[in-house]
C-alpha cells in the first residue's frame, strides 16, 4: 500500500528535529506539548512507519525519519526557491543560509564577513561550518561552499569571488643553511613540507616556466619529513625553518611583507588557487545565495584576503 504523505506535514517534521525535542517544537510552534505528541502520532500512523525513537531522555531519527526529513527539507527549500522567483521574496532576502568554508581561510575571512552580512540582512540566517576538505553538494547539506580552485563538476554554479595564487617560500634560516633551489628539479634535494588535501597525494608540485611557445609545466615529486592535513601547522613549520612550503598567497602574505619568509623560484607560477563560490544550480536564483555571494565577493574584491 502506498503511504499516504501530506506535505503539509514536512515543516512540522522539519521543526521538530530542528528543535530535538517535543517540549521545545511545542514552544516554537506554539502549541501543547501533548499536540505535538499527537500530530507526530498521526504522520507515524499514516506513514505505517516509526519516524522518531523515543526515550524520556532522548529522541532520535530512525533509517526511515532520516529519508523523510531529508526529502522534506529538500521539498520545503523547493517551495521557498519558487517563491523567490516568484517575486515574493525578491525584496528582501530571508531564511536560512547554509554556508561552508575552508579551516583557515573560512576562519580568518568568511566568519568576519557573515557577522557583517547578517547586519545587513537581518532577516537570513546563516549556519557556517567549516571544514578540511569541500563537501559534495550533491549531498544538499549546504548551499554555498566557498573553496580554492574551481571544481571540476560542470553541473554546479561556481563564481570566483577573489584572485588568489600559489607561492614557494622558505624561512631565510632554512635557505641559508641549505642553500636556495634555482630549477623546479633541485626541490628534489631540499626538505619540503607537504599538505594532505582530499584524495590527492601530498608532495606532487606543479611549476610552470618559460615565455610563450618556450612555456612548460614541470611536475615535482618532493620530499620531506613532515605532513600535515592543516594549512597553519604547515606556515608555522615553514617559520620554524623546517623546510620549503608552496601555500596559498593569502595564507603567507603577512610573513613574506615581514621577511619571515622568502619567496622560492619565483621566477615560476604555481597552479591558481583562485576563491570561487560554489553552488548547486538550483539556488541561482536564491535571493539569499545571491546576496551572500555578491556581498563576499565585493568585500574580497574592496578589501582583499587576508592571513
Amino acid at each position: 500500500m502506498t503511504a499516504d504523505i501530506q506535505p503539509a506535514d514536512f515543516a512540522f517534521f522539519s521543526t521538530l528535529v530542528a528543535c530535538g525535542s517535543l517540549s521545545a517544537a511545542a514552544r516554537e510552534l506554539g502549541v501543547s506539548t501533548p499536540a505535538v505528541s499527537k500530530r507526530l502520532a498521526q504522520i507515524e500512523a499514516r506513514l505505517g512507519l516509526v519516524l522518531l525513537s523515543r526515550t524520556t531522555r532522548r529522541m532520535g531519527l530512525t533509517p526511515e525519519g532520516e529519508l523523510y526529513l531529508c526529502h522534506s527539507r529538500r521539498v520545503l527549500a523547493e517551495i521557498e526557491e519558487l517563491a523567490q522567483q516568484l517575486g515574493s521574496a525578491k525584496a528582501t532576502p530571508k531564511g536560512l543560509l547554509r554556508v561552508n568554508a575552508t579551516l583557515g581561510f573560512g576562519r580568518c575571512n568568511i566568519a568576519p564577513l557573515v557577522a557583517r552580512f547578517v547586519r545587513v540582512h537581518p532577516h537570513v540566517d546563516v549556519q557556517l561550518q567549516l571544514s578540511v576538505n569541500p563537501p559534495l553538494l550533491a549531498d544538499d547539506l549546504f548551499d554555498v561552499c566557498v573553496r580554492f580552485g574551481n571544481p571540476p563538476d560542470s553541473r554546479v554554479v561556481a563564481r570566483r569571488i577573489a584572485r588568489n595564487r600559489r607561492l614557494l617560500c622558505a624561512s631565510p634560516a632554512y635557505l641559508s643553511q641549505h642553500g636556495e633551489p634555482k630549477t623546479p628539479r633541485e626541490l628534489i634535494n631540499h626538505n619540503c613540507i607537504s599538505i594532505r588535501q582530499g584524495d590527492d597525494p601530498p608532495g606532487l608540485w606543479r611549476l610552470t616556466g618559460g615565455r610563450g611557445g618556450q612555456r612548460r609545466t614541470e611536475s615535482v615529486k618532493v620530499h620531506g619529513n613532515l605532513v600535515t592535513n592543516d594549512g597553519e601547522v604547515a606556515v608555522n613549520w615553514a617559520l620554524d625553518g623546517c623546510g620549503i612550503l608552496m601555500r596559498a598567497e593569502w595564507n603567507i602574505a603577512v610573513h613574506i611583507r615581514s621577511g619571515r619568509l622568502v619567496p622560492v623560484l619565483p621566477q615560476f607560477d604555481t597552479p591558481d588557487a583562485d576563491v570561487f563560490a560554489v553552488y548547486a544550480q538550483r539556488h541561482q536564483h536564491s535571493t539569499r545565495v545571491r546576496a551572500f555571494v555578491d556581498f563576499v565577493g565585493e568585500s574580497l574584491e574592496a578589501g582583499g584576503v587576508s592571513g
